[in-house]
């Protein structure tokens, strides 16, 4: 008896197939200095309902999320074991809703071919430790979104890795809107996605050794489209990595979403995507020829840099450490278990670089993104790279103001000498300067920012009559008489026809 769904959603179908002979030790992924600690909770979104699908039941609930979180950890484990791949297919089936599916049926259930070389990976022990303190400091955290329908442990050794060397991985699993299950709406599906990565980002932000200021978000598959709705709609979230992520073969679904922009995507971004699709594979499967080439965002994208990577050993299954484990391989297209296992691990390398790089600004992590593979010892022909370097965003009085704003007003010669610097193009309109010092002027609490604002105002633009007046009504309204008499007559110097200059002078002389 086995369930009728699959778990692990692949883009392309696969037939002829093998069973492939992996490990974790295999995959020999090189971990930090962090002993790595691992939790697994369930929160409930109040705001959205949900209903079990397999209890056969009219009643919803608030929406359960479950969130697995991997985190560097205390360096004392004594008296604890790391925990077996067994520990973390108990949590799927705990997101699967069959918590009491005897763990002897784990490989028959999920499709899983029932082999004594994937049971051997049930009993394989992982590297990290249930429950562990946490360490302590600010670490980076990274969101984990799942691909199609699947389970947040999917990349469990991924996220281990990157703990391990000093990240928090938080992660939940691919759920559908009402249910288990996705609906025919990927679209709404993809929304939904993204609010629970939102929701995610809300929960690591209870941990105080979460550093909230440096967010990334990094999904598979289906995953990938999500990320970037969510990034749009959350500045908080500083750079993207995508494991194959469907938003490279489905930019006209991501399009439909009303809260994707293209020109919102201003954060860095690595795409790792499959190897080519043979031209028998293709007119087997079904599939269409242009998805070894097309890549649509990437072409669309402007103001983020771009990293584009092929890894020519890995089909899409295989960028998840379920589908190296335990997926099946097809012979008309895999590499070796030992390719696959190589890629992998430079998978993972270019996604710790590239957080490095745009995390915590390691310049050595950049240098090592920017580099031809060949240089950072890759062999020749296992991957391929593009780079698509982000143009210049014009920066508009909003974003001055934006900035102005955070810093009470001060300084702005400071600050529009560094913004010119950066934006050579970038202009203040004397209209927008004149009314912004007016507002702030005449509000009790802000009346000397408005004064800041002029005296930029009329450092930029010198010989305007107006701004002057606006000035000495200023220094009027916050008692400030002697400068108010002084900026009133130099209007006058500069437009001798000033009406309110002329009547102000004669009251306050």
């Amino acid at each position: 008896m086995k369930r009728l769904s699959v778990l692990i959603f692949l883009m392309f179908f696969q037939v002829n197939l093998i069973i492939g002979q992996t490990s974790l030790n295999k995959i020999d992924l090189e971990n930090g200095k962090h002993k790595v600690g691992f939790r697994h909770y369930i929160r409930s979104d109040s705001t959205r309902t949900y209903s079990r699908i397999y209890d056969y039941t009219n009643q919803t609930i608030a929406r359960p999320i479950p969130v697995s979180i991997w985190y560097p950890s205390i360096q004392d484990t004594k008296g604890k074991e790391k925990l077996h791949v067994l520990d973390y297919l108990e949590i799927l089936k705990e997101e699967e809703e069959w918590e009491n599916l005897p763990n002897e049926q784990i490989l028959n259930w999920f499709y899983y071919a029932n082999t004594p070389a994937n049971q051997n990976h049930l009993k394989e022990i992982a590297n990290a430790y249930p429950k562990t303190e946490f360490a302590k400091g600010k670490f980076p955290v990274i969101i984990y979104t799942p691909s199609y329908q699947s389970s947040s442990i999917e990349n469990f050794a991924l996220c281990e890795y990157l703990a391990s060397h000093g990240y928090i991985v938080i992660a939940s699993p691919s759920r559908g809107t009402e249910t288990r299950w996705f609906s025919n709406n990927n679209a709404k599906e993809m929304e939904n996605q993204a609010s629970d990565v939102a929701f995610l980002i809300k929960e690591v932000g209870k941990y105080e050794m979460a550093n909230y200021d440096k967010i990334a978000v990094m999904g598979f598959s289906f995953g990938g489209l999500s990320n970037m709705i969510a990034q749009n709609k959350n500045e908080r979230i500083k750079a993207i990595v995508s494991l194959d992520g469907t938003e490279r073969y489905q930019y006209a679904l991501l399009k439909k979403s009303p809260f994707f922009d293209i020109n919102k995507m201003e954060v860095p971004y690595i795409h790792m995507s499959q190897k080519e699709i043979p031209d028998n594979v293709l007119e087997e499967d079904n599939i269409e020829a242009e998805l070894n080439t097309k890549f649509d965002l990437y072409d669309s994208i402007s103001y983020s840099t771009v990293y584009r990577l092929k890894f020519h050993h890995l089909t899409h299954s295989y960028f998840s450490t379920l589908g190296i484990l335990f997926g099946d391989r097809d012979q008309r297209q895999d590499k070796s278990d030992a390719e696959i296992m190589e890629s992998y691990k430079w998978v993972s390398t270019y996604t710790l670089n590239f957080l490095n790089a745009f995390l915590i600004n390691d310049v050595s992590a950049l240098c090592f993104v920017e580099n031809n593979p060949s240089d950072n010892g890759v062999r020749n022909g296992l991957i391929s790279q593009r780079t698509k370097q982000a143009e210049s965003v014009a920066f508009s009085f909003q974003d001055f103001n934006d900035v102005a704003s955070s810093q009470n007003y001060q300084n702005l010669f400071q600050l529009y000498d560094s913004i010119v610097k950066k934006h050579p193009s970038f202009k203040i309109p004397e209209g927008n300067l004149n009314t912004l010092g007016l507002q702030l002027v005449f509000n009790p609490s802000t009346s000397e920012q408005g004064i800041n604002v002029f005296l930029l105002a009329t450092k930029l633009y010198p010989n305007s009559a107006n701004l002057f007046d606006s000035l000495a009504e200023g220094y009027l309204h916050i008692g400030n008489k002697s400068k108010a008499i002084e900026n009133f007559e130099k209007s006058l110097e500069l437009n001798a026809q000033n009406q309110n200059a002329i009547d102000r002078l004669k009251q306050l002389k």
